[in-house]
């Protein structure tokens, strides 16, 4: 499949996707196990157990071209950690913004901008949804993450210790983009 021919879709996943979203993420983490792995994901984290959950929730959303999965994210109202610390640029309550999570790009489909499609269907969902904003939080030196959401108009607000639990990440970096 060409990327000119590509006409991709931002979809909820449902429960006939789990398969194809949870052996994408697979193939995302042995990559990643090759290569460098900046977002320092585990072989549990993104799991099964939590694609799983989030097409339970209705929170597994994903690219899709010609039945493929090229991409997935999850979207929810859940920061998983204290972003009250973050620096952001307005005091907004859970609930007023959504949160990103555990995007990923099958690596077939690294730099073919399925990344940028799946940022642009986040940002569609949340206006539609009547969001304030978009938050999310990335490991400080997962380079392509920042890159990726900085060209979307994402901006840092502020490294912190958002999950003190997790020793091998101490900090991370917020980002949000101001839907208003």
């Amino acid at each position: 499949m060409e990327r000119e021919n590509l006409n991709p879709a931002f979809i909820r996943c449902r429960a006939e996707h789990y398969d194809a979203v949870t052996s994408m993420y697979g193939r995302v983490l042995t990559e990643l196990e090759r290569t460098v792995n900046y977002p320092k994901w585990t072989k549990d984290h993104p799991g099964a157990d939590y694609v799983r959950e989030a097409i339970e929730k209705g929170e597994q959303f994903a690219c899709v071209a010609d039945g493929e999965i090229l991409g997935a994210a999850v979207l929810n109202e859940d920061p998983e950690g204290n972003y009250a610390i973050g620096h952001w640029s307005e005091d907004l309550p859970e609930g007023a913004y959504l949160v990103v999570h555990i995007l990923a790009v099958d690596p077939a489909w690294k730099n073919k901008g399925i990344g940028g499609f799946l940022v642009d269907g986040a940002v569609a969902f949340a206006k539609e949804q009547g969001y304030r904003a978009i938050r999310l939080d990335i490991v400080p030196d997962n380079l392509p993450a920042k890159r990726l959401y900085t060209s979307r108009g994402f901006v840092s607000a502020g490294q912190m210790d958002l999950r003190p639990e997790i020793k091998e990440i101490p900090i991370f970096e917020l980002y949000e983009l101001n839907l208003r």
